[in-house]
């Protein structure tokens, strides 16, 4: 369980926490629920978003439960270091579309007292480490990891399978291209397609009998 740091002006350094899992877990849930906590608190709060992720709204951070908090949608990390000034606050979405640069920006924001939250999928579509998520989740003093529900199981489920063919790493969705799977239900899915295509390719190279 995440516990909000106890400050110490004295120290004057910030910290980072980050918070990843699957799609469908709750991460922009959490990460909205901790930067509102911040602006009842009435804190100074900034928040940023890859500017490729148009899904809910151009501008806002939308959970798929449609909570929402205002953003600031950048290209690059490095924008981020130059929009950042005099805020107590930095949240960050979907930290695993940016750049490897977001790792340094994080760091230095939190070497100059900001507390920086981020959230992101811990794993792309096949199951492999996703961007920069791995460095920044080494980086941080706090990591929460939030889980789905497994669609085929019922268990936890902390892998995003992808349910169309496509295999650019980066590619937005939502329930019609996702779905959340456990280990067990992950893998049989993989399996299944890769049998599928093994059938396809056999079909392809069979030779055609004589009329």
């Amino acid at each position: 369980m995440f516990l909000e740091n106890t400050v110490n002006h004295a120290e004057q350094f910030g910290w980072i926490e980050v918070i990843c899992g699957s799609m469908f877990s709750g991460k922009t849930e959490e990460l909205i629920r901790r930067l509102k906590r911040a602006q009842f608190a009435r804190q100074k709060v900034e928040i940023f978003k890859p500017a490729i992720d148009t899904r809910y709204d151009e501008e806002k951070v939308v959970s798929h439960d449609a909570n929402e908090i205002r953003s600031t949608p950048v290209p690059a990390s490095a924008n981020i270091r130059l929009l950042a000034n005099d805020v107590q606050v930095v949240g960050i979405d979907e930290a695993q579309f940016f750049d490897d640069e977001i790792v340094a920006v994080c760091n230095d924001l939190a070497n100059r007292g900001v507390r920086v939250i981020v959230a992101g999928l811990d794993m792309d579509f096949k199951g492999n480490p996703f961007g920069p998520m791995p460095a920044l989740m080494a980086t941080a003093e706090y990591v929460t990891k939030v889980h789905a529900v497994c669609t085929k199981t019922g268990n936890l489920a902390h892998y995003s399978h992808r349910k169309v063919k496509n295999d650019d790493v980066v590619f937005l969705g939502e329930t019609q291209e996702y779905e959340p799977l456990s280990r067990a239900a992950y893998y049989k899915a993989i399996l299944k397609e890769k049998v599928k295509e093994m059938d396809v390719d056999a079909e392809e190279i069979a030779p055609k009998k004589p009329d």
